[in-house]
């Protein structure tokens, strides 16, 4: 049986073409959506007068009754496969993004498979993927294949340089580190083995935990202590290697390069895209078998390894579209509800388990996929989120704000620490000064005449003898601040350490 024509086909399948674009639209609306509910619901009213495709799907929300229990009931499970499968969604195209996607080669990764990117300078307000990127380390990033075979990554000796590389499964949990910490910092030879190989290793190559998925993301950072350090970490970035095991030790060996990886399904053509990238990827990437009843229950609705979502009834597929459409807003007001953290003067404490949610599967796609692609284990780094002041006020544009360290109350580190601040989009905040965080190694820093630190965060200039402690904020929109503390003290992890709250001075 052929497939119907454009005009043949329901209602909801003709979506994009009705609203060009509609899908990119509530993507980037979604922050907006999760800080402005009224204007949001308001704006869902209107929307049967806009799109009458979308009006059947809103309709059980503004009336309470519902036509067709199939489709709520896919609805309400397309949800939880949604968020179940976020993490495999976004990595999918972030990978097809980094490994054949050729923008800005500087600041945004593009390499190809088992083969490093490395950032050239620091990340700045061009780079628009998201993911709160830091200013203080370059990245080194690779997306690895060890389908076939372990992949060695090797490193020269470091000196008493901070770097680490995170080692990340493609549901964003961390299964190892290799660095200063973990590793340590002599020069080394780790192996990276994917869940099915048996096998021996050469002599001289040390293990790593067993990863969790055939594929994996390597996120890797090298201290810079300031510009004029850079070409000396460049250096050292030259010397990092990854190495299939078939050609490890083999003079002038040259590994391939790959750049086929899945093609995920866009949103924006297709509102079932988001499902079929799943599929294709629970395939490529087997869940856990202790997630075999839940992979059931998400069977019954098309969703699961291979599985066709296409071949589902229509009311299905509708409710699925739905579903898919209000995911990501609901990780979004998720995040800036705060209650994956422990709050303590506006600062979000990151729990224990950041970094490795695992099963707690709506944590695990909001607060380490969604905002960071992955998360650091607390010993690693705490990253401290701030989106509101000292009264519980929401951080605005025009407003200007301090940050005071008591001299004997700095952040606890024994690496290095820096507050950056970042728009809703989940970027580093354009501005003319070009200058994106503060911190321990900021150039001039001027402390206050007790020996305590104050930091000011505003978007215009300050005086002169603040200068040197100024953090740029936004010039409109949300904004939040993150304040990163690598390898952070006991008292960090456990919150006996209380960073002071944001200051509103005018």
């Amino acid at each position: 049986m052929s497939e119907p024509s454009q005009s043949q086909s329901p209602a909801w399948r003709r979506i994009p073409e009705d609203v060009a674009g509609a899908a990119v639209t509530v993507a980037r609306a979604a922050g907006h959506a999760a800080l402005h509910p009224r204007a949001t619901i308001d704006r869902a009213r209107h929307l049967p007068e806009i799109v009458p495709a979308l009006g059947h799907a809103v309709k059980p929300i503004l009336t309470g009754r519902m036509d067709d229990w199939r489709g709520e009931y896919a609805y309400t499970l397309g949800e939880q496969a949604f968020v179940y499968g976020f993490p495999y969604i976004y990595n999918a195209r972030l990978r097809h993004d980094w490994v054949t996607r050729p923008r800005n080669a500087a600041t945004i990764p593009y390499a190809p498979v088992n083969h490093f990117w490395h950032a050239e300078r620091l990340l700045d307000a061009t780079y628009r993927d998201g993911g709160c990127p830091n200013n203080d380390t370059l990245y080194s990033t690779a997306w690895v294949h060890l389908g076939n075979e372990p992949v060695i990554l090797s490193h020269p000796d470091m000196g008493d340089r901070y770097f680490t590389f995170e080692l990340v499964g493609i549901t964003s949990d961390n299964f190892d580190y290799v660095g200063q910490r973990t590793t340590g910092s002599d020069a080394g030879d780790f192996a990276l083995v994917g869940p099915g190989w048996k096998g021996k290793l050469p002599a001289g190559v040390r293990h790593v935990k067993k990863a969790p998925s055939p594929w994996v993301l390597i996120l890797g950072r090298t201290l810079v202590d300031g510009p004029d350090d850079v070409p000396r970490v460049r250096e050292l970035q030259e010397q990092y290697r990854l190495t299939p095991l078939s050609l490890f030790g083999k003079k002038d060996a040259e590994v391939p390069e790959s750049r086929d990886v899945l093609v995920p399904v866009p949103a924006e053509e297709d509102p079932l895209g988001p499902w079929k990238t799943l599929n294709l990827m629970l395939a490529e990437n087997p869940p856990p078998s202790r997630h075999r009843v839940l992979l059931q229950q998400f069977a019954q609705i098309g969703i699961g390894p291979s599985l066709d979502v296409e071949a589902q009834p229509e009311a299905v597929r509708r409710s699925l579209a739905r579903a898919a459409a209000v995911g990501v807003p609901l990780l979004k007001q998720q995040i800036l509800s705060g209650d994956w953290a422990e709050l303590v003067h506006g600062w979000r404490y990151p729990p224990p388990e950041m970094g490795r949610f695992g099963d707690d599967f709506l944590k695990r796609a909001a607060d380490q996929s969604l905002i960071g692609v992955a998360a650091n284990d607390p010993a690693e780094a705490v990253y401290l989120l701030n989106f509101e002041d000292a009264n519980g006020d929401k951080l605005e544009s025009g407003g200007r704000y301090e940050l005071r360290f008591p001299g004997d109350a700095l952040p606890p580190v024994d690496a290095f620490w820096s507050l950056t601040a970042y728009g809703e989009d989940m970027n580093l905040i354009p501005n003319p000064a070009d200058r994106y965080s503060v911190g321990d190694r900021s150039a001039g820093l001027r402390r206050d005449a007790d020996g305590g630190l104050t930091l000011h965060l505003q978007r215009e200039r300050p005086e002169e003898d603040k200068e040197a402690n100024w953090l740029p904020t936004a010039a409109d929109g949300t904004w939040f601040v993150a304040l990163r503390m690598y390898r952070p003290s006991p008292a960090v992890i456990d919150a006996a350490w209380e960073c002071p709250p944001l200051t509103r001075v005018a």
